[in-house]
């Protein structure tokens, strides 16, 4: 592109992908479908040999093509969904003219897709482009809060700074929950976060139906706002949580108003009642280039919250650094 950075062009989108073929040459239509791409096509004739590949390889779909008997396909597939660290990985199975129980028992085996039939270029290549879209999407999504993940979160930001948006980063996470977890147990420091998503979702779409909000992992939050309403969500939030999590502790602990376990460094302490630290970055005049700029800000502004007591939130007056 004449006059821009080789750093400025936009990347093209890479795949690996992982082709079990008989009698068929699907790699020739791959090859036709993602010539814009980069991408690289990895041969397998057994689970075997897949596996030693999804190892290496970062794979976006397996496919199982054949003209003639499936037998060998469907033991694959069924392999493939029992195991792990591939049944993650979406398989499509493709076959011209496949018998009503093969398709059966492709789907009861846990393939993604099955294309059969009168053969489409664009057709075929739009549902192949829809089970990567569909597979990025459930892995960028956490599985306990159901809410988007890292990727998405970025992904969402830089288009708020790409469109030059006047908006509200907020980075909320709870003040000594991994006390709260050794303390209880994992699966009700897991229900502490459900129910801060909840609160978070319901709060932030209840006052600004455009607003986002995501997960990055364990008791750490981000959700995106106008500027404007950075008082009254944060606030609303806040007020919630304080209201709602004391009812997560046992009545003994909860009129003492803390917990008695081992902290980090293997001593015995006391923590209170679990809180919400809320640092919040505003993006004004297109002063922030991308997600990166933010996160580290956000980073020291959410450390300083948290030396306050209490919850509370704190808003970024400082410019880019």
């Amino acid at each position: 592109m004449p006059g821009v950075a080789a750093s400025e062009q936009p990347r093209k989108p890479c795949y690996h992908f992982a082709l079990c073929q008989t009698d068929v040459n699907l790699d020739f239509h791959l090859e036709q479908f993602f010539s814009d791409c980069d991408f690289t096509i990895h041969y397998f004739t057994s689970f075997e040999h897949l596996i030693v590949i999804c190892q290496r390889f970062p794979i976006d779909i397996i496919f199982l093509a054949s003209t003639v008997g499936l037998e060998k396909e469907i033991e694959i597939l069924r392999a493939i969904k029992h195991n792990v660290f591939l049944s993650i990985v979406p398989v499509i199975v493709v076959h011209p003219q496949p018998s009503d129980s093969d398709i059966v028992a492709a789907f009861e085996n846990g393939a993604e897709d099955f294309i059969h039939g009168q053969w489409v270029d664009r057709l075929v290549k739009v549902r192949i482009d829809r089970v990567i879209d569909r597979s990025r999407r459930d892995l960028a999504v956490n599985p306990s809060t159901k809410l988007p993940g890292p990727s998405i979160i970025e992904s969402e930001i830089n288009r708020q700074i790409d469109l030059k948006n006047r908006f509200a980063v907020c980075y909320a996470d709870l003040d000594n929950f991994k006390a709260f977890n050794d303390y209880y147990g994992y699966s009700e420091g897991d229900k502490v976060i459900r129910l801060t998503a909840r609160i978070i979702k319901d709060i932030v779409f209840d006052l600004c139906r455009g607003g986002f909000v995501g997960h990055i992992a364990g008791d750490d939050f981000i959700f995106v706002i106008p500027e404007n309403l950075i008082q009254p969500t944060c606030q609303a939030v806040i007020r919630t949580f304080d209201t709602l999590i004391p009812f997560w502790y046992d009545e003994k602990d909860r009129e003492r108003g803390h917990i008695t376990t081992v902290n980090r460094r293997g001593d015995v302490e006391t923590f209170p009642i679990l809180t919400m630290s809320i640092a919040v970055l505003i993006n004004k005049n297109g002063e922030f280039k991308h997600v990166g700029e933010m996160s580290k800000m956000l980073a020291d502004l959410k450390k300083l919250t948290k030396t306050k007591a209490g919850s509370n939130y704190m808003v970024e007056r400082r410019h880019t650094y």
